[in-house]
């Protein structure tokens, strides 16, 4: 089976078992948000040298996949994102801050290499849940898809500063002009 199938060629897709929609469909716009946030985070993985790091990052791809099922369809019997994933990762969270010199400033996102793209996938997540947040406005969709996207933001914020401490890298200090 080829993957092209030229049925997109006029500006249409199917959702999962709810027929076609313009790819312009809050919906559409959701899932690819979500779909990009996951290959932000799949080339951080490629540059991150650290096993934990890659580990974490590779379970909330996995999340991501089940949400953007769940964005592509209606369908009440679609799998959904548990609740507990998100206070899974408010206790990362804490774990990472209580190991990090508290914040005191606005920090300039940047460092290493794996912390910028980090700081690169929270603002790309941070873009998906606007889109999210957009679609739940037309239709309704599973709030635990938000609150989720909203942690996965926090977490890839105190991800970066974890790794540039943990490789020494300065964070740089936002002093306005």
């Amino acid at each position: 089976m080829p993957i092209y199938t030229k049925f997109g060629d006029k500006g249409a897709t199917n959702l999962l078992g709810s027929g076609t929609v313009p790819k312009s469909h809050p919906r559409v716009e959701a899932y690819g948000e979500v779909d990009e946030l996951n290959s932000v985070l799949g080339i951080a993985i490629a540059f991150s040298e650290k096993k934990d790091v890659t580990e974490s990052l590779k379970r909330i791809q996995k999340d991501l996949f089940v949400i953007g099922a769940e964005l592509a369809s209606k369908d009440p019997k679609v799998r959904k994102i548990h609740p507990s994933r998100a206070s899974e990762l408010e206790k990362d969270i804490d774990e990472l801050e209580a190991a990090l010199p508290p914040l005191k400033n606005f920090i300039i996102p940047g460092g290493s290499k794996t912390a910028s793209l980090l700081h690169h996938g929270r603002t790309v997540c941070r873009r998906a849940e606007r889109r999210v947040v957009h679609a739940a406005e037309k239709e309704k969709i599973n709030p635990s898809i938000i609150v989720y996207l909203n942690r996965v933001g926090d977490y890839l914020f105190m991800l970066a500063r974890h790794v540039n401490y943990k490789k020494k890298v300065e964070e740089t200090i936002w002093k306005g002009r």
